[in-house]
C-alpha cells in the first residue's frame, strides 16, 4: 500500500485549506514566508502534534500518515510544504530530558518548534545555563515558530554531534535574508540571539539517543529529516502532472497544432512521467511501512532498511524534480511565463533535490553503505 489517507473529518479541512493555499501562491512569494494564519491552520489538522505521544496530547500517528499528509500540502504549494515538514520537529526535542519535552508539549501540543544547526556556535557555561550568542542561517518556518533552536559548541562536550540550545520567540531576532529563486516561502532566514542564557536542561544533542521508547522516537531521525524533505518534491510533481492532464491538454495550441494531449510525444512524456512517480512514491512509502513494523518488533531497524529509507528519500527528491521538469516541457512555449505553475513546481523540485539530505553525495554514501564500506558523518 502507498496511500495513507487522511480521516474524514480532517481530509475535508485538508481540502480545505490546501485550496486556500493554492490560491495564494503570489502572496506567500511575495511574503517570502508561510503566513501566521496558514501555520494555524496546519495547527488544526493536526500537523505539529502529528509525532507528539497522546500522554501529552498529540496523535501520534505513523510516518506514512504525516509523509502523505506533506505530499498533498506540498502539491499545493512546494513551500507550504516545507514549512509543514518541521511538525517533525517533536522527534528532534525528544533528544531533550525527557521532563522539559513534558512541559512543551504537556502545555501545548502544537507547539511549532524551527532552527538552525550550522555554524555551531560557541557558547559559555554560566549561572543559570548557557549564554548562547550568533547567527545562524537556513532556519525554514522560523516566521511562524514559538521556539526556536540555534547549534552550539560548548566546552566539555564529548560528543561530535552538534547541541541546540532551544529558545523563545521573543528572545531571537529573525533577520529576513530569504531571497531564492525556488521555495520562495519557506521563510529560511537567518537567527541571531545575543547573550540569551537557556537553561541546560532546554539544550539537546541533536542525533542523540531519546530517553523515550515511543517507536517514533526509535525511528532513524535523519531517514525521518530526509524524508519530510524529500515527499515535497513529490507532491510538486504530482501537481505538475495533474495540470498537464486537467488544464494544458484542455486548450487548444495558438499556432493551429493539435490539442497537446492530442500529440503523441506529449503522451510519451505523460506515461514515462507518471511511471517515474509511481515507482518513486512506492519505494518511498513501502519502506517507510517496512520500517514502521520493523519497530513495532524490534528495538531499531534493521542497518540494511536504514540505508533504504535515506535511498529512498533520494530517490524521491531527484524523481520528482525529473517529473516536474518533464511536466514543464510538456507545458511548452506557455510555461515560460512568469508565475506560470509548471515553472513555479519544476523550479521548487529542483530546490528539494539540492538540499545536503538528498544531495548528490547521498547516491555515493548509500552505495558505499552498501558495500559495508565507510560512510560520511550523519549518514545513514
Amino acid at each position: 500500500m502507498t496511500r495513507f489517507e487522511p480521516e474524514l473529518a480532517q481530509a475535508a479541512e485538508l481540502a480545505t485549506l490546501c485550496e486556500d493555499i493554492r490560491s495564494r501562491r503570489a502572496e506567500f512569494d511575495a511574503l517570502r514566508h508561510i503566513p501566521r494564519d496558514i501555520v494555524d491552520g496546519f495547527k488544526r489538522i493536526g500537523i505539529y502534534r502529528a509525532f507528539v505521544p497522546t500522554r501529552f496530547g498529540g496523535d501520534a500517528i505513523s510516518p506514512m500518515e504525516f509523509l502523505n499528509l506533506l505530499e498533498i500540502i506540498s502539491a499545493a504549494d512546494p513551500s507550504a510544504g516545507w514549512v509543514a515538514s518541521f511538525g517533525v520537529s517533536s522527534t528532534y526535542l525528544a533528544a531533550l530530558p525527557p521532563e522539559t519535552f513534558a512541559q512543551i508539549y504537556t502545555e501545548n501540543p502544537d507547539t511549532v518548534f524551527a532552527g538552525g544547526l550550522f555554524p555551531p556556535q560557541k557558547a559559555t557555561r554560566v549561572a543559570g545555563g548557557i549564554e548562547v550568542s550568533g547567527r545562524w542561517s537556513w532556519c525554514s518556518g522560523s516566521m511562524g515558530a514559538d521556539l526556536l533552536g540555534g547549534g552550539i559548541k560548548v566546552e566539555g562536550d564529548t560528543t561530535p554531534l552538534p547541541r541546540t540550545a532551544v529558545m523563545p520567540r521573543d528572545k531571537v531576532t529573525i533577520d529576513e535574508t530569504w531571497h531564492t529563486i525556488g521555495l520562495k516561502a519557506t521563510g529560511s532566514h537567518d537567527l541571531v540571539a545575543h547573550k540569551v542564557i537557556v537553561p541546560e536542561d532546554w539544550t539537546f544533542i541533536r542525533g542523540a539517543r531519546s530517553e523515550m521508547t515511543d517507536p517514533i522516537f526509535r525511528y532513524p531521525a535523519m531517514a525521518l529529516a530526509a524524508q519530510v524533505l524529500a515527499v515535497v518534491a513529490l507532491g510538486a510533481a504530482r501537481e505538475a502532472l495533474d495540470f498537464i492532464r486537467s488544464d494544458a491538454a484542455q486548450k487548444a495550441s495558438i499556432t493551429g497544432a493539435p490539442n497537446p494531449g492530442e500529440r503523441p510525444y506529449v503522451q510519451a512524456h505523460l506515461a514515462r512521467a507518471e511511471a517515474t512517480l509511481a515507482g518513486a512514491r512506492a519505494q518511498f512509502y513501502d519502506i517507510t511501512a517496512q520500517a514502521w513494523d520493523e519497530l513495532a518488533h524490534n528495538e531499531a531497524v534493521t542497518p540494511e532498511t536504514h540505508v533504504k529509507l535515506r535511498l529512498a528519500a533520494t530517490s524521491a527528491a531527484h524523481d520528482g524534480a525529473a517529473v516536474a521538469r518533464e511536466a514543464f516541457v510538456m507545458g511548452g512555449a506557455g510555461a515560460m511565463m512568469q508565475g506560470h505553475p509548471l515553472g513555479r513546481m519544476m523550479v521548487d523540485a529542483a530546490c528539494v533535490a539540492q538540499h545536503a539530505f538528498m544531495g548528490e553525495g547521498t547516491w555515493t554514501a548509500a552505495g558505499a553503505a552498501m558495500f559495508g564500506q565507510h560512510t560520511p558523518p550523519g549518514f545513514p
